[in-house]
């Protein structure tokens, strides 16, 4: 294979709804370029796509998968994604190395809910987009309700390139308004013939290629002027202003499909090889540090990791972009995370699972390594004199989460290595082995996305894995002041223990000033502030530990003893285990025994006089609290309104966006298990949503009560 050069690059997401025919239509695009010598399908189950296991039970893409074909000569790198919002990660890690998202709609389906989400996605990298109308020939296809809609997202920013004649089960042309000819297929599609357009078309076809001349015409000044002068525009004309509107994100063309057929694949790809911008063609990808980029072949050499994946028989692979320089097959590169050197020993360009080996690639282009040591997806190699760290990827944050554990006990260790494995490869999987909760916790997109995990390590790895319940992470505060005081004392031959604390408790707020006076069972308590240790506690909030003690009542160098068991009664709170924070504790008397006292005593008597402090002081449960958007259809806006009143929300806010209703609330997260099933079932999967910690807020008296006895019982059991 030839090395191509960056203008001879095109970087293209294919993204859109599940069903749309991504996969269908990669398939169409390598045939068209050679790359296969016959079209699969996902039915048989041999596209070059969508070649896992997997992804054959499932019939749908779960991971993306990248590709390469070559059409009159460019190269273009093709990266299949899911369609499923489960599966986002895939698409965001494509769009981060693209410079096109061709977006697939079904043609009898329509602008779905998946096109808001997937079009933030692509606003957030400031990609150009494509629109294809696929499925021309579906029975149903509605190919102007489709256009209405995305008009009514886009505005006058989608245009018609293309409109068909006949959708439906007869379609097999398309009026082309940019080329101001008709496309005819015969029912085997590839290669259209090309006609003039039929008189009944002329006036239609006129009207949308002067709406394109004009588009075109605005993203250029000069355009502009000649299209003033001219009163049109030729069709290289038209082409340099399509792309910079394509570049500005000021133009969306419309193009229509058979992917199935192989209709209308061929203009595109066509097009896209004219049109579409190059990587040196956007803007200059900057490093961490904010440091322009060029997209040079004979700059220094430098990949981004977007993407690994361990594959059967070949082991891990690497995919990256070339953001710098050449590389070559042999190749040390410097790895910026770990500083350790890493050896291009092979080199290829990846159709799926066919890997094309080629001595070295140049900047802009897409290819894969095997047999790293060390690198992950986010991961910056080098040459050597070069520091450059290009950003990480985002990726969203997780929605559902279940706990894990092996069925049979004593496999831990390997669910781990697996589970961890597994979130290299995807990292929207979050596996979070949680000490507060005693368990293995799995985060994912939904319970689709968590299900497919649980396939994949029984099916693959030949694991048996439980999914539990998971415990909420409640936290534990107090709501107003209590003193305590606690004497351990030991006696059992020789040295013994003895300790004595008096301490005040109080809620710590921000900004609070030093603790002065209290009255407890009537007296007067002053207290003097001789230094405050603030502690920032790894579980959010914080432990504010004052030292008020008189007249050497304490040595001094026991109050670490004294914080330190405090401390380790916060991490196991005296209500539920839970962890406790947001607490000043004032330290203002006590006793030493002058052989007796040590450390140990003072730990101890430190925890019991917090542990009764707290249960006087007002304690509350607080529980997680998340930042919930529903992106959903109108006509499913009371049932979605009702579900998540019925989960404690608090709705924030209601407004449209995009042709549907955006729902903000905070709902607790011991509210939101399966949340993700029930909201499919309510609008039949035309509903998505994202969730972000937000804040911990009081449990309601009853659900305390509640959370006190569940408590007390599990703790009567291990008794």
């Amino acid at each position: 294979m030839k090395v191509y050069q960056p203008e001879e690059l095109k970087n293209i997401a294919l993204i859109g709804s599940a069903g749309s025919g991504k996969t269908t239509l990669a398939e169409a695009m390598l045939y068209e370029g050679g790359v296969v010598k016959r079209k699969g399908d996902i039915d048989s189950k041999n596209t070059v796509s969508d070649y896992h296991d997997i992804e054959h039970q499932q019939g749908r893409s779960i991971f993306s998968t990248v590709l390469y074909t070559e059409y009159q000569n460019k190269k273009l790198n093709l990266i299949d994604t899911p369609g499923l919002d489960d599966f986002v990660g895939g698409v965001i890690s494509s769009l981060a190395v693209s410079d096109t998202a061709l977006f697939l709609l079904s043609a009898h389906q329509g602008v779905e809910v998946g096109t808001e989400i997937m079009s933030r996605y692509t606003q957030k990298f400031g990609t150009p987009m494509v629109f294809a109308v696929n499925q021309l020939d579906h029975e149903k296809a509605n190919y102007d309700k489709t256009v209405e809609d995305l008009k009514n997202k886009f505005g006058n920013k989608a245009v018609q390139i293309q409109y068909p004649i006949n959708p439906g089960l007869d379609f097999n042309a398309v009026i082309d308004v940019l080329k101001m000819k008709m496309y005819k297929w015969g029912p085997e599609g590839g290669e259209p013939s090309i006609e003039d357009i039929p008189d009944s078309e002329k006036d239609k076809a006129e009207e949308l290629h002067n709406a394109l001349v004009e588009s075109a015409a605005e993203n250029d000044e000069e355009l502009m002027e000649l299209f003033f002068e001219e009163g049109s525009l030729n069709e290289d004309q038209m082409r340099t202003g399509i792309k910079k509107g394509l570049i500005n994100k000021d133009l969306f063309p419309i193009f229509c499909v058979s992917a199935k057929k192989d209709m209308g694949v061929r203009r595109m790809m066509e097009f896209l090889n004219n049109v579409a911008p190059q990587t040196s063609e956007m803007p200059t990808p900057k490093d961490s540090e904010g440091n322009e980029i060029a997209i040079d072949p004979n700059g220094p050499a430098s990949i981004f990791v977007f993407k690994t994946s361990v594959e059967e028989h070949l082991g891990e692979v690497a995919y990256f972009k070339v953001m710098s320089g050449k590389i070559e097959e042999g190749m040390d590169l410097i790895n910026t995370r770990s500083d350790n050197k890493e050896r291009l020993s092979q080199l290829y360009c990846v159709a799926g699972n066919n890997r094309t080996k080629v001595d070295s690639m140049v900047a802009g282009d897409i290819g894969a390594t095997v047999k790293l040591k060390d690198t992950k997806t986010n991961d910056t190699l080098n040459s050597k004199g070069s520091d450059w760290k290009f950003p990480s990827i985002d990726f969203p944050e997780p929605k559902y989460r279940t706990a894990i554990e092996p069925k049979n006990k004593g496999e831990e260790e390997k669910m781990g290595e697996i589970l961890n494995r597994m979130a290299g490869e995807d990292p929207t999987y979050v596996i979070e082995h949680s000490k507060e909760l005693k368990q293995v916790i799995v985060h994912g997109q939904g319970e689709f996305h968590l299900n497919t995990l649980k396939k994949q390590i029984e099916s693959i790895d030949k694991l048996e894995i439980d999914f539990i319940n998971p415990k909420i992470p409640y936290r534990e505060t107090i709501t107003k002041y209590a003193q305590a005081d606690y004497r351990h004392k030991k006696q059992s031959g020789g040295a013994g223990q003895f300790g004595e604390v008096y301490i005040i408790i109080e809620p710590f707020k921000e900004g609070m000033g030093d603790p002065k006076s209290y009255k407890v069972n009537g007296k007067d308590i002053t207290v003097t502030n001789r230094g405050t240790d603030e502690h920032e506690l790894p579980w959010g909030g914080k432990l504010v530990f004052v030292n008020s003690i008189v007249g050497g009542a304490i040595d001094a160098k026991f109050l670490p003893a004294i914080l330190k068991g405090i401390m380790e009664k916060m991490e196991e709170g005296p209500l539920t285990g839970s962890y406790a924070r947001d607490i000043r504790v004032i330290v203002y008397d006590g006793k030493m025994h002058p052989v007796d006292s040590n450390e140990i005593s003072f730990k101890i008597a430190g925890m019991q006089a917090f542990r009764t402090a707290f249960k006087q002081a007002a304690p509350k449960i607080l529980e997680p609290i998340y930042k919930v958007e529903v992106m959903v259809p109108s006509d499913f806006m009371g049932d979605v309104m009702s579900d998540l009143q019925g989960r404690r929300a608090m709705i924030e806010g209601m407004n449209s966006e995009g042709g549907y209703e955006k729902i903000t609330a905070k709902v607790p997260l011991a509210e939101m298990n399966k949340y993700s099933t029930s909201l499919s079932s309510l609008t039949s999967g035309q509903a998505m949503y994202t969730m972000k910690f937000d804040e911990y807020m009081a449990v309601p008296g009853d659900i305390q009560d509640k959370l006190l006895k569940e408590y007390e019982a599990a703790q009567a059991e291990e008794e």
